[in-house]
């Protein structure tokens, strides 16, 4: 079984983001060893791998909160040391964590422009300005039920609350060139999940970049376009999901790469 990597058309384009022997260690635990990773514009890459296979800690250093103590990370072509959130940011990186980082007892405002209010003269908050931008933002996420936005998000549904983390990460501030979703879907009803694959589908219309991190097969193979897998902090595994399936996907995360190549060879 051949790796399955970027296509001949990607291969020609320059990454927007690429990982070159990325390794990372809390004490005596490697949980990342020796990584690569390439991202394309306007592609969803899935990351995916059982719980310790290295998805949090690999996204956690794109997004600046953990520094790798080997490899180099390459933005738009240049190489670029991501030394914390601020600086991700700066460089057009956003990240949706699976906890969301909502402020539960703040409104739906609050929450939007949390760290980037708008601001009028003499540093005063435009609050009015700010309203009406959030309601442009859950017209444009298709966010519907919500009455008032000074409601407390814990007030809203699994899907609401999604969306509105991921409003923050799109809409306010910079325009991000890449987006990090941990485990969008996680918790979510059937219908709020759709919704949320739906969202990200649309994202990627417009042209948005996506690392999409799941544990659901179905998911990953509903928005993706390729699949990274991680197994104790290696690369195991890379595939264009329209010429694989989930069982493949599924043996590479429990298994690794070389247990399908085994598998494959002549026993005669």
């Amino acid at each position: 079984m051949t790796n399955q990597g970027p296509s001949c058309e990607q291969a020609s384009q320059r990454p927007l983001l690429e990982l070159k022997g990325v390794s990372k260690n809390f004490g005596g635990v490697k949980a990342l060893n020796r990584v690569d990773l390439q991202l394309y514009e306007n592609e969803t890459l899935a990351l995916v791998g059982d719980n310790g296979a290295g998805k949090s800690t690999l996204i956690k250093i794109i997004s600046g909160v953990y520094q790798p103590d080997e490899g180099e990370i390459y933005f738009e072509g240049r190489q670029v040391q991501i030394s914390s959130p601020r600086e991700a940011k700066k460089l057009g990186i956003e990240t949706n964590y699976q906890d969301l980082a909502l402020g539960e007892v703040l409104s739906i405002v609050a929450n939007l422009y949390m760290g980037r209010p708008l601001t009028r003269f003499l540093g005063i908050l435009n609050k009015k300005k700010m309203e009406q931008e959030s309601w442009n933002i859950l017209r444009k996420l298709e966010i519907r039920n919500i009455s008032s936005l000074k409601q407390p998000v814990r007030n809203l549904s699994g899907g609401q609350r999604q969306g509105i983390a991921t409003g923050r990460a799109i809409y306010i501030g910079k325009d991000p060139k890449l987006i990090i979703m941990d485990e969008p879907t996680a918790a979510l009803g059937v219908e709020e999940k759709s919704k949320a694959l739906a969202l990200i589908k649309s994202l990627n219309m417009k042209g948005k970049t996506i690392i999409f991190i799941s544990h659901n097969m179905q998911d990953v193979f509903t928005v993706a376009d390729r699949a990274v897998v991680l197994k104790t902090g290696r690369k195991v595994g890379e595939r264009k999901l329209k010429e694989t399936n989930i069982d493949e996907i599924v043996k590479l995360i429990i298994l690794g790469e070389d247990s399908l190549v085994t598998s494959t060879k002549n026993p005669f």
